[in-house]
């Protein structure tokens, strides 16, 4: 009966001591779990100085807005904007970055709109201003192209090319020289008519002034 009844104890205590065992692993597993959510979400946290920093660079990255003037400084994840702006698109657009930056919960809008009675200029002046700017650019642009389009080496380029792609016109045998946009032809060609399509060629080229003709017609034998 005493044998028994040391079983039984026995018994009940392994029973007592796995069930410990298994709830200390439990409650183990959750603090790690517990532990590792609250890391997670202290990573994901932006700072102020992080904040501060990824919108002035998206304000001074902006071709709308003029970011070197705009103030930028956040405290617990609202932003505040100071400073002037000309117009009141330029005023909506550094708002709008602000919101769209990673971390900001707010926009404080202290942003002053420069008027003609401050600055001497309008929103239709700063408008003109910006157009005459594109438009001076692209004149530019459109200068230097052509320029290179009419180039001599371009020109005798394209005057060989049409040349050798013609049918008609023995172009491997004729030499092409360009200089101050003048194309000179020099070699032998079959025909009155073959010399006569090779000069149309190089006159028709784009950036061709006159062309000197130098061919000599020498009959197939």
């Amino acid at each position: 009966m005493l044998k028994k009844l040391s079983v039984v104890i026995l018994g009940a205590a392994v029973t007592l001591m796995t069930a410990g065992y298994a709830t200390a692993q439990t409650a183990a597993q959750e603090a790690k779990e517990k532990t590792k959510a609250a890391g997670k979400k202290t990573a994901e946290v932006v700072t102020d100085a992080e904040i501060t920093t990824a919108v002035k660079s998206k304000l001074l990255a902006d071709k709308t807005v003029g970011g070197l003037k705009i103030d930028v400084d956040t405290s617990n994840g609202v932003v505040t904007l100071t400073g002037p702006v000309h117009s009141g698109v330029e005023r909506a657009e550094a708002l709008k970055l602000a919101r769209n930056t990673k971390g900001v919960k707010s926009v404080k809008n202290k942003l002053v709109l420069e008027t003609a009675a401050t600055t001497g200029r309008t929103d239709k002046d700063d408008k003109i201003k910006a157009e005459t700017k594109e438009k001076s650019g692209q004149v530019k642009e459109k200068a230097v192209d052509a320029k290179e389009a009419v180039t001599d080496a371009s020109i005798t380029a394209a005057v060989k090319t049409k040349l050798l792609a013609d049918t008609k016109v023995g172009g491997l045998k004729i030499d092409v020289d360009t200089k101050d946009n003048v194309v000179t032809l020099t070699g032998p060609v079959h025909s009155a008519a073959e010399k006569a399509e090779a000069v149309r060629l190089a006159k028709t080229t784009t950036g061709v002034k006159s062309v000197v003709d130098k061919l000599t017609i020498q009959p197939k034998t």
